[in-house]
């Protein structure tokens, strides 16, 4: 028996039935929604949460979907407790908030939460976060790499009830609509994220009545406490002491070069600190984070140097202590501009976790990975006269790590999600894809090279279009580890429709028409170990499948390309 009293298989069967209401919610969300950033990207994340004696939501199971949404989340449930009280809510309620400094990550993060009752018994929590394509701001899909305030990247939401009782709070509804440019695509998204966590509500239910009520509320309780069992555990197993590393972001868009990502991690036994003293004070342009963002990036770089199989919910991550100084990029202060940090703080403050684990257990972590989201976004009126807005992330280079190559074109770390095919962004938006292929030279070599990055070129077929570039690692190469060499930067260009050419900074917003042609060409992952220790196997199979050519096989590997088979 458990010290909880519920036997063993018991517990085992609703630990992995609470993973399951997690996933089912978000298959629900991704079937239901209308935007193609929700239904094919993916964008959207799914949790449940138990209700402790005290009113407290915690997590107990999550799908595995998007890691900088998860590690945030639990930070909307508590601002939307704190705001709606368990007194104060009903059956059919769902609250709804997206401002980052009360709860939230970016604007166009919108989360929802819904309580689920027992009876007249609140048990349990229903939350999941979506990223919509468009909630205002002063450029069409709400990603704006020119804005310095928050109040310029959309409509900010304080937690406020988008139902009550089963029934839509049409006030709520109007506000949220008249201030976005695809407000349709709106309503049914924030549709299908209703339909999302009422499915956890019937789940629950259903395994209330079939468990007993007190059987579950011991089971989740149990759930949490195996799972701080198991990474005190993990942290145990790391050497003890202090480890230091930093990482830079190349600039903030308005001006601020060289942004520090600082990070100590001490090891203590079973617990862990990670400190972020000596990073950058919050900067001008939108990059900035709220704390939810970075607590998301420590859990996630933890969750990859332990075990996997530990499950992620509020007790894997009692062990940890996160010191994230006020009025830093990674804990910034209103009215900071935080669009940017959401996608791109997030990448780099994993990647120094990463580093710092990689000075000590260069085993358990990886190179870098490309570190930036390349976000996306396009936004008019298209040739039927009809308003959109497009966004996307573009995947690159993974970093290479102990025994694996680094994967090609894969959105890495916080990012999760899957790409945008190109024959819905032809059908659904006026736009062409040129071009969309891997950038070969580009994973750093090493004893395992780091992944490719991508190139996708995209034509424009209206005009007045705008376009926002919201990207990083241009300057800054994703590192290699153990030896391995860094993988090479992104870089951007933007093609008239006259033909005129130039290569683009990284975080920029520009005017299009139709013709004009965007390429975003991604970083690749840096490589791991020597890469004299490559084996010329592999290095031959790099040269035949064209992700290496000729001269980088002399140059990094040191090998004839004439003499491999």
């Amino acid at each position: 028996m458990s010290e909880s009293g519920v036997d063993p298989v018991t517990l085992e069967v609703l630990r992995n039935a609470c993973v399951a209401v997690a996933e089912e919610m978000n298959a629900t969300l991704v079937r239901t929604s209308y935007s193609p950033n929700i239904k094919d990207r993916r964008d959207c994340s799914c949790a449940l949460f138990d209700v402790t004696a005290d009113g407290t939501a915690e997590m107990i199971s999550q799908a595995e979907n998007i890691p900088v949404h998860l590690g945030a989340m639990p930070y909307s449930v508590a601002a939307a407790i704190e705001a709606f009280p368990p007194a104060e809510l009903n059956d059919g309620d769902a609250i709804l908030l997206n401002d980052p400094f009360h709860g939230g990550a970016h604007l166009p993060d919108m989360t929802l939460v819904t309580p689920v009752f027992v009876g007249d018994e609140l048990v349990a929590v229903a939350a999941n976060r979506a990223h919509h394509a468009d909630v205002g701001g002063g450029r069409a899909g709400s990603v704006a790499a020119d804005s310095t305030e928050i109040y310029q990247e959309g409509l900010r939401v304080p937690p406020v009830k988008l139902y009550e009782g089963g029934e839509p709070v049409e006030a709520v509804f109007d506000l949220l609509l008249t201030n976005v440019r695809t407000p349709d695509e709106r309503r049914g998204d924030f549709r299908a994220q209703r339909a999302a966590n009422r499915t956890a509500v019937e789940r629950v239910r259903a395994l209330a009545d079939r468990h007993g009520l007190d059987t579950l509320r011991d089971a989740t309780s149990e759930i949490k406490a195996y799972a701080e069992r198991r990474m005190r555990a993990e942290i145990s197993e790391l050497p003890d002491g202090t480890v230091t590393f930093d990482d830079h972001l190349d600039d903030d868009g308005q001006g601020t070069d060289d942004v520090r990502i600082a990070v100590a991690v001490t090891v203590d036994d079973d617990e862990l600190v990670v400190d972020f003293e000596g990073t950058s004070e919050q900067v001008p342009g939108a990059i900035n984070a709220p704390l939810a963002v970075t607590a998301s990036a420590t859990y996630y770089a933890i969750r990859c140097v332990t075990d996997p199989d530990v499950p992620p919910n509020a007790g894997t991550y009692r062990p940890v202590e996160i010191r994230a100084p006020a009025g830093t990029v990674v804990n910034a202060r209103p009215p900071a501009a935080v669009v940017g940090g959401n996608l791109e703080i997030s990448q780099r403050a994993t990647d120094a976790l990463l580093g710092a684990f990689g000075e000590e257990a260069p085993e358990r972590s990886v190179a870098a990975a490309q570190g930036t989201m390349n976000s996306v976004t396009f936004g008019g009126t298209d040739r039927a006269g009809e308003a959109f807005a497009f966004y996307e992330t573009i995947g690159g280079g993974y970093g290479g790590r102990a025994g694996a190559d680094g994967m090609d074109g894969v959105h890495a770390h916080m990012s999760n999600t899957l790409n945008t095919p190109a024959e819905v962004l032809e059908t659904v938006y006026p736009v062409r894809v040129l071009r969309y292929e891997y950038r070969p030279d580009t994973g750093g070599a090493g004893a395992y090279r780091g992944g490719l990055g991508l190139r996708r070129d995209v034509e424009v077929l209206a005009d007045d279009v705008a376009f926002s570039l919201l990207a990083d690692r241009r300057r800054h190469p994703p590192y290699g580890l153990a030896g391995g060499d860094p993988g090479a930067p992104g870089e951007d260009y933007l093609t008239r429709g006259n033909g005129d050419a130039e290569r683009i900074p990284g975080k920029s917003t520009h005017d299009l028409h139709a013709g004009d042609v965007v390429s975003v060409r991604t970083p690749g992952g840096g490589g791991f170990g020597d890469p004299t220790d490559r084996d010329p196997e592999a290095v031959a199979r790099d040269l035949r499948l064209g992700k290496v050519s000729a001269d980088a096989v002399r140059r990094e590997y040191g090998l004839d390309p004439s003499e491999l088979d």
